[in-house]
């Protein structure tokens, strides 16, 4: 009789000893993939910074672009000044040879009044052939350098155009990159919880950009709950199920969990 009572005392030991080793097993297993998570995490918290500085990276190029359109736009704006002058010395200049033709054509069919008239105008009869190539000569200089003003003001034009279109670009892309930030940076809450059916209700649905394919992750405080997998989505409700091998040890689902993307948007 006592042989047996030894018996069952040492079946006893070996299976207490063989479902202790079980338990630590599986408490290791679940650490490791606790532990794997939080990895995981803090690779995307500093994914995540990266991309801010990338995105203030693009904010200065997208001021210096602007910066640049402003001074481009003051250099036409200032050559277009400089045009309007030659413009205006260019007529003046027309019209004082067209004069002094005129005055020349008078003093040639009225010579015995050509003096008088040539002293109201600053130069004499002998001087008149001079003074008319000096004008002419004048007039050559002022439209060649309004040539050259007309064609910086083309060329600074072109300028400005192309750096309106970079600026519109990295506009786009700025905002394209907001959009996908404030994704990431959703957030929402728990209104119900099944845990006979393993299945809970989020107060976000489609209109919020859920999938069916959305991994999301449950926390409270800052701990990590669990991850839930969509099943049901409605425009501002979804319905996900529990993933009850990542339910952290102790802890269960409660209404007012907070819930996150598990994969945030790539930038």
């Amino acid at each position: 009789m006592k042989a047996i009572l030894y018996v069952l005392a040492i079946l006893a030991i070996g299976g207490a000893g063989y479902f202790s080793l079980n338990a630590k097993t599986k408490f290791e297993d679940q650490r490791a993939k606790k532990e794997e998570k939080a990895l995981a995490k803090e690779a995307k918290t500093k994914e995540g910074d990266a991309k801010d500085v990338e995105l203030r990276d693009e904010l200065a190029l997208l001021d210096t672009a602007t910066k640049k359109e402003t001074d481009l736009s003051a250099s036409v704006e200032n050559l277009k000044a400089i045009e309007r002058k030659l413009v205006a010395d260019t007529k003046k200049v027309d019209g004082t040879l067209a004069e002094q033709k005129e005055t020349f054509a008078k003093l040639e069919g009225i010579r015995a009044k050509a003096d008088e008239i040539l002293q109201g105008a600053g130069v004499t009869l002998q001087e008149l052939p001079t003074k008319v190539a000096e004008i002419e000569e004048d007039k050559k200089a002022k439209t060649k350098a309004l040539g050259e003003v007309q064609s910086l003001v083309e060329a600074a034009q072109k300028n400005v155009e192309s750096n309106q279109a970079e600026i519109a670009r990295l506009a786009d892309r700025s905002a394209a990159r907001n959009s996908r930030m404030r994704q990431n940076a959703m957030e929402s809450v728990v209104t119900a919880v099944n845990d006979d059916w393993g299945f809970i209700v989020i107060g976000a649905g489609s209109s919020t950009g859920f999938k069916p394919e959305t991994k999301l992750l449950v926390k409270r405080e800052g701990r990590l709950i669990a991850e839930v997998q969509p099943s049901a989505i409605e425009p501002s409700q979804t319905i996900a199920e529990i993933d009850r091998e990542t339910v952290a040890a102790g802890a269960r689902i409660q209404p007012g969990d907070r819930v996150i993307l598990a994969n945030p948007a790539t930038n």
